[in-house]
């Protein structure tokens, strides 16, 4: 299985395999020029004595570099698809001894073999996973993410804006902030002031428990003529 992409702008291409041995192959190169090729890189689990890789399929650690060298490589504007993701039977003996010359013949064999027809990478490697047999990734899996636990402190913070009440910094100062189910607002008088740690740690704690208060809803609309009602003119409103 492997797939070819070039790069019209450096005019370089790369060819990608992994064979059912549990090998990864790469020959790059330019455009019409012999590509060079790769040391051939072995999973790890094939005849391992390690602990850590014994119980490994020897094709998942391939599979997954094949998958990674696409991203990679797309990244890298490899964006033109001259091969696109393929599975082809080979006659080849990956139990010889690999030679230089044994080596290319893989990749023009692979070429020579390979569809025209599209097909996405994870197409490809399912019919791969299927032609030996083997399990494959679900299809259309939807992920939720998980619900966080919320800390003690922003969960008190939360219960006091479900019971209507604002939160306010414990000790009062020329920088201040209002917190409630109507907003955030900060509160400048005529001089600036600096929050040290321990200030910001509260306002953070505080905005999260703002940020789990409006979730399902939205932001309410501010209202009223209040310490959380906006003033434009100020220029230090945030909601």
């Amino acid at each position: 299985m492997g797939f070819r992409l070039g790069n019209d702008t450096t005019t370089r291409q790369v060819t990608v395999l992994v064979t059912q041995a549990g090998y990864l192959h790469r020959a790059q190169g330019i455009y019409g020029k012999l590509a060079r090729l790769s040391r051939p890189e072995r999973s790890p689990a094939v005849n391992t004595p390690i602990p850590a890789f014994q119980g490994e399929h020897p094709l998942a650690r391939p599979i997954a570099d094949l998958r990674r060298h696409h991203a990679a490589y797309t990244r890298n504007g490899y964006t033109r698809i001259l091969i696109p993701p393929a599975v082809v039977r080979l006659n080849f003996d990956e139990d010889q001894p690999l030679t230089a010359v044994a080596h290319r013949e893989l990749f023009q064999a692979f070429i020579g073999a390979a569809p025209t027809t599209p097909q996405s990478l994870e197409a490809a490697i399912t019919a791969f996973r299927a032609e030996l047999g083997l399990p494959s990734r679900p299809e259309h899996i939807t992920w939720a993410p998980r619900e966080k636990a919320i800390p003690p402190r922003v969960a008190a913070m939360l219960r006091t804006l479900e019971d209507g009440s604002a939160l306010t910094p414990a000790r009062r100062r020329s920088v201040g902030w209002t917190v409630s189910g109507q907003g955030v607002r900060l509160h400048v008088g005529p001089t600036g002031e600096a929050l040290d740690r321990t200030a910001v740690v509260e306002l953070q704690a505080a905005l999260s428990a703002w940020l789990h208060f409006t979730k399902d809803t939205g932001q309410p609309a501010p209202h009223g003529d209040g310490p959380t009602s906006p003033r434009p003119e100020s220029g230090t409103a945030a909601g």
